[in-house]
């Protein structure tokens, strides 16, 4: 079975942060296969099935640095192992709204996946990473990663987050290879830059 984590902070404050744009996907994607998710123990949970593929979809409600904690518990209780996981993030390394699928890979400088891959201890689990976009010029990264998108933002990632959904939906149904081929395309540009 395919266990997808998203990652981010539990609580009013932080729902809608660019930290939590993991979160986001996966609660769209709960929505869109109709997949309820409740808590059970320190996790949002829920298990379905896509196009015959078997996934539980879950939401950890840990502090972003513990997520590691939580992950090797959600394999164990499916059977499943770390080559059946899909973990969902942020990045800033990527321009907001773009996409990236990765099967390995160091943490980057995030600190959920640092923590998941020191739980884990292996690196053979696949990733959808989503573009927030680098800090303005002087501001903490630490800040603008628990900070609210801007209006303008938040069309971006209305367009990702279907987007996102179509690919995790690929990875899992049709495969990684598949999904690289036709989810690594750039955001698509606003109408400012195209002038």
């Amino acid at each position: 079975m395919h266990v997808v984590v998203g990652l981010g902070n539990p609580g009013q404050p932080y729902q809608k942060t660019r930290h939590n744009l993991g979160w986001m996907v996966l609660e769209h994607a709960a929505h869109r296969w109709g997949i309820p998710l409740t808590q059970q123990g320190h996790v949002l949970q829920g298990q379905g099935e896509i196009r015959g593929c078997p996934v539980l979809l879950a939401l950890p409600l840990v502090w972003m640095n513990q997520t590691g904690e939580v992950v090797p518990f959600l394999l164990r209780s499916q059977n499943s192992t770390s080559s059946d996981l899909i973990l969902v993030y942020d990045d800033l390394d990527l321009p907001l709204g773009g996409l990236k699928i990765k099967t390995r890979g160091g943490p980057g400088g995030h600190n959920g996946l640092r923590s998941v891959l020191a739980c884990l201890g292996t690196e053979n689990f696949s990733r959808l990473k989503l573009g927030i976009g680098r800090p303005p010029q002087g501001e903490d990264p630490a800040h603008y990663v628990l900070s609210s998108f801007s209006p303008d933002e938040k069309r971006a990632v209305e367009t990702l987050l279907p987007r996102a959904v179509d690919a995790l939906e690929c990875m899992m149904c049709e495969g990684i290879q598949e999904a690289m081929n036709r989810f690594h395309a750039p955001p698509i540009p606003k109408e400012s830059d195209e002038q």
